[in-house]
């Protein structure tokens, strides 16, 4: 109220200074002031003016002003925070959204990959190094390079070649042994060969094969066999067709079960 009280006691102090005859006329510049409590209008330029009455409807707009309560303003949310905050609520969702997709359906269990048990061949080749010993039974749908040592079964849709030590029964589309030891039965549903140098303790069968290295063990081949000058085969041979090269040694018996020619009609009538 300090500002005013001087307000009031100023604007007193001028126009007491102001006698009605000594104001000059001149034209009256329009200067209204809009007061929002009573709507009231004060002319301090007009001429003839009542300065008790001016001054008292002074006091009335002051008080009014002073009686008037003031209105705590409540903070809205500017458009920045708003969009803060949806944009919260959209990460927020989004994350939920992408924790449900994370979750494995029941039903979309993935197939089993049956290549091996189809028997279709792989166009790749495990290579077990000639520093690894490995125990335990090795399955692939391709083919196995076995410089190592296995201690196990070795099946594959594949080729097996072996430079190392097989402990165990192999089966594949093919093999070759070159400079090997191999203990257990081999099967093949194509062609065996035995390099020289290997050692083979078990049997053979396969669609044929060629022999140059030492087998223990019989040989069932559906197909011709080459026995090679440094072989020595300590078992039996069945097969459709057998050469023996000069040299190889063969303790056992030789016969052409798989033969096209009916050698006991031959000799019937006889």
């Amino acid at each position: 109220m300090g500002l005013f009280k001087e307000f009031k006691d100023d604007f007193s102090q001028a126009v007491n200074e102001l006698v009605p005859g000594d104001v000059p006329e001149r034209e009256a510049e329009p200067k209204a002031q809009a007061q929002t409590a009573d709507n009231l209008v004060v002319d301090t330029i007009g001429e003839n003016v009542d300065v008790a009455s001016e001054l008292s409807k002074l006091d009335g707009l002051l008080e009014h002003v002073e009686e008037q309560p003031q209105e705590t303003a409540v903070p809205r949310p500017t458009p920045s925070e708003n969009f803060a905050e949806q944009t919260i609520k959209n990460l927020q969702e989004e994350e939920q959204v992408a924790q449900m997709n994370e979750i494995p359906a029941v039903n979309n269990i993935p197939e089993v990959n049956n290549t091996f048990i189809s028997g279709e061949v792989q166009d790749e080749t495990s290579v077990i190094t000639a520093s690894t010993v490995l125990t335990g039974d090795l399955q692939s749908s391709g083919s196995f390079d076995i410089q190592g040592t296995i201690n196990g079964n070795v099946m594959c849709n594949g080729k097996i070649v072996v430079t190392g030590t097989v402990n165990g029964n192999t089966n594949s589309s093919e093999f070759f042994a070159d400079v090997a030891k191999v203990e257990g039965e081999i099967s093949s549903t194509g062609t065996v060969k035995i390099g020289a140098g290997s050692v083979i303790i078990g049997n053979i069968s396969a669609a044929s094969a060629v022999i140059a290295g030492a087998v223990k063990g019989d040989i069932d081949v559906q197909g011709p066999v080459v026995v090679d000058t440094s072989a020595v085969i300590m078992g039996n041979i069945k097969s459709r067709s057998v050469q023996i090269n000069n040299g190889a040694v063969i303790e056992g018996f030789c016969s052409q079960t798989y033969a096209d020619i009916d050698v006991q009609g031959l000799f019937e009538g006889k």
